[in-house]
């Protein structure tokens, strides 16, 4: 599994350098910008000091659709009220549902906001679940390049276990288990429910790879039902 870090609308790049710098030290090597040019400044270059090729080999995406449309696990960082959002994970669960989800997943990303203002609603909406970093303080904030260090540290250790020999995990198999959930909320009229699809849909994210396989055979016996 591969784990790509992703900046939306970066507006500073001393904070892309920084973000870049602290990938490369605690060995990941795949970024990705939204809307942005700002690792192509100088000023990104020079706060990245040894950790030039990260940005050099950037890629670009106009929106995080775009930047998510061969991820197989979305993970968002976001500081703002999870009232909605009833499932989320500390970097020290993340670490966990990482290491289960190497052997079944194939790419994984890490999204990160606007320095001023995070992720939209409908950006974390793209996510599989959302994630931050407990903070005591009146204003909880990070800069971005302290962010995607915390984060870059807490997840290393997903580079020092060795990957297990299995075959190349089938791309694709949240994805499809969120689609078929949809369509079977829209053949029992519930998917109007927007409550119930929230938790359905956030729920989804927290799945080890057992319990996507067995939802998956729930789900062909009740189709088979409604199709009689």
């Amino acid at each position: 599994m591969q784990l790509h870090i992703i900046l939306v609308s970066p507006a500073r790049p001393e904070n892309v350098g920084a973000a870049a710098r602290a990938m490369k030290t605690m060995g990941f090597a795949s970024l990705r910008i939204v809307d942005s040019q700002a690792h192509l400044q100088p000023e990104a270059g020079w706060v990245a000091h040894a950790s030039n090729e990260i940005l050099h080999n950037a890629q670009h995406f106009d929106t995080l659709e775009a930047a998510l449309a061969d991820i197989d696990f979305t993970v968002a960082t976001t500081a703002r009220s999870r009232a909605r959002f009833h499932y989320y994970s500390t970097p020290v669960e993340l670490l966990g549902q990482l290491e289960e989800k190497r052997e079944w997943i194939n790419n994984a990303a890490l999204v990160f906001g606007r320095e001023d203002s995070g992720l939209t609603n409908e950006e974390l909406d793209l996510a599989d679940i959302l994630t931050g970093v407990p903070m005591v303080a009146d204003y909880p904030s990070l800069n971005l390049g302290q962010a995607v260090m915390v984060f870059c540290y807490q997840l290393s250790a997903l580079n020092q276990i060795s990957a297990p020999a299995v075959a190349k995990p089938d791309a694709g198999q949240l994805g499809a288990l969120r689609s078929r959930i949809n369509r079977l909320l829209d053949a029992v009229e519930a998917s109007e429910d927007q409550k119930l699809t929230d938790w359905v849909q956030q729920r989804v994210g927290l799945f080890q790879q057992r319990d996507a396989a067995m939802l998956h055979t729930l789900l062909h016996d009740i189709e088979k039902k409604l199709t009689k």
